[in-house]
């Protein structure tokens, strides 16, 4: 885990993802959708930061 604090600027464009199910200064929550595409891509040797980056 980050000691990370989003801004309210960056929650604003967190939440705006259709990945996202939910986002606070502290944490970030995925969308049941997200975790399966996450584990597909992974499985097919995609690094995560790829991953998110293009989600």
């Amino acid at each position: 885990m980050s000691n990370r604090i989003f801004t309210e600027k960056e929650i604003k464009r967190l939440s705006a993802n259709k990945y996202v199910k939910s986002v606070s200064a502290k944490g970030i929550t995925y969308t049941e959708e997200f975790k399966h595409i996450f584990i597909a891509e992974n499985e097919k040797g995609k690094l995560p930061r790829v991953i998110f980056e293009e989600c």
